[in-house]
């Protein structure tokens, strides 16, 4: 007996094979081959370091090694690596032959391999080993006892060079350490641009020794010292991250212009003071926007102190980024003050451009010198696009079907120019689209015939976050976990596509991102505490679990609901795409719909139960809580429903099929609380 309880004992701890598909790698790698046996941690574990690598290195080695501590509680004996071949005999050996550079085409490859008593990770460059170092984390598994690493050998590599975040810190200001957080979340998923978009009509973010009216005018106090940006700049640096500034112009003016209304292009056309403006100059006065939209304050591109004035603040600026690249945006500029400045239209005529894009191209070009002065390529939202373009201009293809564009056109079209291109379209987390959207959406167009040539052309892709509708205390909820499916898509081979499979592994990386200081999980309680009033959150938490955000741009209709200090503790704040129960859910009708057995009924009636019971018990949390009142006509929709469809379920039902229809119906309204509830296409399917 004592024998056989031995035995039992030895197989819970053995560190049992795993598979393929029980991994959770985000990206998944290129290739990975798995093979018997696996290695054990222990205390004494170690790394060292050879080869030629960027100093950056040792503190990635570091930083893996207290994470790897921090998961398993083993108390390493190796604190902080400074050195090259500090341990020779040490487990795990990273060689790397050269210093990587930040920025594209640099080599990320690794090779990782696992073996019972060593691991060794070979990469040209520290980058690639920086990459090879979150794949080992991502594989690191447990029993009872102990953690280990499967025995495999892992190849790998990027399919495009620019995988970048933006974060929009203008709308809403952004603070240094939801900056820094971030990145590690982009390291993490083995990105490597983030795209930071400082300036537009909500506020100016960048200290300017020079020009200070920018900040003292026109940021309210928010924004980023000049010793924070490098400071920034290096963090990101440190972990193998390009940072992209943006300031945006000529559109999205009215921060630059509430310093500097003089090179505004609104005429005062108007008699008797109907106008504000500059008494005795005819310059209109300029204050910073509050709201969220498109707006007509545009820089003058016929005024040459225009000119002179982002002259001086790219000599300021552009030094704070060493990065090959300056984004100048260009977007969204309706032309409406240059149409009604009689100024301006005669300058059109006189330089013989015929349109306001031509103008604007005509602006973007002078911009280009001021920038090629400091070793920077110009970039812009694909707006910037007109025959005259410089070739040397990255093009920032954002426009898709909303914008009345086919999917992939205005890319296809640029690389057909002969431009260099970055994907953001279906990369728009600030929509509150569901992940399958971005993750099936492809930086390579499908349906268009493109040479190699053209092909190269596309970088890769970006996902942006702008920030009308987040703050710091909501922002990393709206970008992970999210932003790790985009990542698989521009790193991995482009037949990983599996939805079910990808959900599988999201489930492990999301919560491992917390490790970061990512708040994507947890603040979701701080916002439901409040709204409850600090009482029991669980039938809140229930009710967020079916809920989502309205989608697109419809949860602040005409960018007026929401200003820039308007609350965003709300209930909309705490949901998010992909519900949790939703999905869950439409997966038990799935179930139940291929086969109708006791087992595939009960799992569809025990959700339907838990609704009807959310009713009663928000409207109880209600008396106490004035917030939660917003929700009650929605939950009372979802607990009406469940009832009916309990009876559908039990062949009990005595609506009419169009009473039942139109019970369903009323669980598709988007009018109580900036949410909607995600499970009314599973309750379609259902009748």
């Amino acid at each position: 007996m004592k024998y056989i309880l031995v035995l039992l004992l030895a197989g819970l701890t053995s560190n049992a094979q795993i598979k393929k598909e029980q991994l959770n790698l985000m990206p998944w790698p290129q290739n990975v081959v798995l093979n018997d046996g696996s290695f054990t941690l222990t205390k004494n574990f170690k790394v060292n370091i050879t080869g030629n690598p960027n100093p950056r290195i040792f503190g990635g080695v570091t930083r893996f090694l207290r994470r790897l501590d921090g998961r398993t509680g083993l108390f390493f004996s190796q604190d902080f690596v400074t050195k090259l071949n500090e341990v020779p005999t040490a487990e795990l050996q990273i060689n790397c032959a050269k210093s990587g550079k930040i920025g594209l085409y640099e080599d990320e490859s690794y090779h990782l391999d696992i073996k019972q008593n060593k691991i060794t990770i070979e990469a040209t460059s520290d980058l690639g080993a920086l990459h090879g170092l979150e794949t080992l984390l991502q594989l690191l598994q447990n029993n009872n006892k102990s953690f280990y690493f499967p025995n495999a050998q892992i190849s790998d590599f990027p399919r495009f060079t620019w995988r970048g975040l933006m974060i929009d810190a203008a709308r809403h200001f952004q603070p240094v350490d939801v900056i820094k957080r971030n990145i590690d979340g982009l390291a993490a998923m083995k990105m490597n641009v983030f795209h930071w978009h400082l300036v537009d009509d909500q506020g100016w973010r960048i200290e300017m020794k020079k020009h200070p009216k920018l900040i003292e005018l026109a940021s309210d106090g928010m924004y980023y010292t000049q010793e924070e940006i490098k400071n920034i700049v290096k963090y990101a640096d440190e972990r193998g991250i390009l940072i992209v500034p943006e300031i945006d112009v000529p559109g999205h003016g009215t921060a630059i212009l509430t310093a500097y209304p003089e090179i505004g292009s609104k005429a005062i056309a108007l008699k008797g003071g109907a106008e504000k403006n500059i008494q005795g100059t005819g310059i209109t006065t300029y204050t910073v926007e509050r709201n969220a939209g498109i707006f007509t304050p545009t820089l003058d591109p016929t005024n040459p102190k225009t000119y002179q004035l982002l002259g001086e603040i790219f000599d300021e600026v552009c030094p704070l980024f060493p990065g090959d690249y300056f984004h100048i945006g260009g977007d969204e500029n309706e032309g409406k003050d240059w149409d009604a400045n009689p100024k301006i239209q005669e300058f059109k005529k006189k330089n013989k451009l015929a349109t306001n894009h031509e103008l604007q191209t005509y602006f973007t070009m002078q911009l280009a010198p001021m920038l090629k002065k400091h070793g920077k390529q110009l970039m812009g939202w694909e707006e910037i696009l007109t025959k005259n373009l410089s070739k040397e201009a990255i093009v920032h293809s954002w426009r898709g079907p909303n914008e009345g564009v086919l999917p992939g056109q205005s890319l296809a079209e640029a690389v057909k120019k002969g431009y260099k291109t970055v994907l953001s379209n279906g990369y728009y987390i600030d929509l509150m689209y569901p992940i399958e959207s971005h993750y099936l959406t492809d930086p390579m167009p499908k349906g268009v015939e493109l040479t190699a040539a053209e092909k190269a052309r596309i970088l890769g892709g970006e996902a942006p976050m702008w920030t009308e509708l987040a703050t710091p205390e909501t922002i990393d909820s709206r970008i992970w976990p999210r932003t790790a499916a985009i990542a698989e898509r521009l790193w991995s081979a482009e037949n990983i596509t599996d939805i079910a499979d990808m959900r599988r592994r999201l489930e492990t990386v999301s919560f491992r991102l917390e490790e970061l200081g990512l708040t994507h999980i947890r603040n979701k309680d701080v916002i439901l505490r409040n709204i409850a009033n600090n009482q029991n959150i669980k039938a809140l938490t229930e009710f967020s679990n079916v809920c989502e955000p309205l989608k697109g741009y419809t949860r602040n209709k005409d960018g007026t609901e929401y200003q820039t200090y308007s609350p965003f503790t709300l209930f909309a704040d705490a949901c998010t795409p992909d519900a949790k129960d939703a999905l869950a859910f439409d997966e038990a009708v799935k179930q139940y719909l291929a086969g109708k057995t006791p087992e595939n009924k009960a799992k569809v009636a025990a959700f339907f139960s838990k609704w009807i019971a959310l009713n009663k018990e928000l409207n109880d949390l209600s008396t106490n809580a004035p917030l939660v009142q917003p929700v009650l006509p929605l939950v009372k929709k979802l607990s009406d429903a469940s009832q009916e469809l309990l009876r559908v379920l039990d062949n009990k039902s005595t609506l009419k099929s169009a009473d039942l229809k139109r019970l369903i119906e009323e669980c598709n309204t988007k009018e109580h609380a900036d949410v909607e509830l995600a499970v009314y296409t599973s309750f379609k399917k259902l009748i």
